[in-house]
């Protein structure tokens, strides 16, 4: 489970050249002991906001992981990716392309079961223009699923790890603009997270024209 909550991590410094900052702002205040941070990394096409703490025990840096904004804690393992960044096809509408990611992401089978929603949860703040979605199970499987499952457990993602969760938050996002071409996979976590999901920005392919 990714561990963007606010009870159990610190984020430290990250000064990658690669950043430079956005022009927005972020959405709430920061988390006592931490500042916000401005950044933007051109070569993966987002913006975003996300703190700098470090609480003495543990520091944490967000990072950019091939496709992926990560946040690595210093007394953990690898990386962990939060927010992924998708190419989208020639032609391609957002939605047809959040059917291919998923498609190409989970097996085949449970795919098959599950259909593109809008994506709603508790205090979020969402953008005008920005749409939000979750693969979540169709009528049939969900039956199914009432059958088999029991209430007071929490079982695996109906619709796999790129699906709708029900301890936790993660979503595809879509952003306006014709020279955005791409589209976000971000995982929140159960709790608020110190990067700033109201704020995140897509940048087109060519920043001058942004």
């Amino acid at each position: 489970m990714h561990r963007i909550l606010l009870s159990a991590i610190a984020l430290g410094t990250c000064s990658s050249p690669a950043f430079a900052a956005p022009t927005d702002a972020p959405s709430r205040k920061a988390v006592d002991g931490c500042a916000w941070e401005k950044r933007s990394d051109v070569a993966l096409g987002l913006a975003s906001w996300v703190q700098r703490c470090d609480f003495g025990f543990r520091k944490i840096e967000f990072l950019v992981v091939g496709t992926s904004l990560a946040v690595r804690y210093s007394d953990g393992g690898a990386a962990e990716p939060v927010i992924d960044v998708f190419d989208l096809n020639a032609d391609e509408t957002p939605e047809a392309g959040l059917e291919r990611i998923f498609a190409a992401r989970t097996d085949k089978p449970i795919a098959a079961r599950c259909v593109l929603a809008p994506h709603h949860f508790k205090g979020s703040k969402v953008p005008d223009g920005v749409k939000r979605y979750a693969f979540v199970a169709d009528a049939a499987y969900r039956k199914e699923l009432a059958k088999t499952q029991d209430p007071n457990e929490v079982g695996e993602p109906a619709c796999g790890h790129f699906g709708a969760v029900s301890d936790s938050v993660q979503y595809f996002e879509t952003q306006p603009g014709s020279g955005v071409r791409k589209v976000l996979y971000v995982r929140v976590g159960q709790d608020e997270p110190l990067f700033d999901d109201a704020t995140l920005k897509l940048l087109p392919a060519d920043p001058v024209s942004n």
